[in-house]
């Protein structure tokens, strides 16, 4: 697929597990993903930077992801 500027661009984008690092396929309904957000540790205040991860359902599912 193009955009109007004609470059390609890919119409879905895969993510990968975090604790496992396989793909999280678009059907995995129990994936989740979880965005982090940094904190200065002298004000205690958000930066404004997050952190991402991503955990597939067999991850979840096994239990393992509190170990991640």
């Amino acid at each position: 697929m193009q955009n109007e500027a004609g470059e390609f661009v890919d119409l879905y984008i895969p993510r990968k597990c975090s604790a496992s690092n396989r793909i999280v396929a678009s059907k995995d309904h129990a994936s989740i993903q979880i965005n982090i957000a940094e904190v200065d540790e002298s004000t205690g205040r958000m930066t404004g930077v997050n952190k991402t991860y991503a955990i597939c359902g067999a991850i979840r599912r096994m239990g393992e992801s509190d170990d991640s």
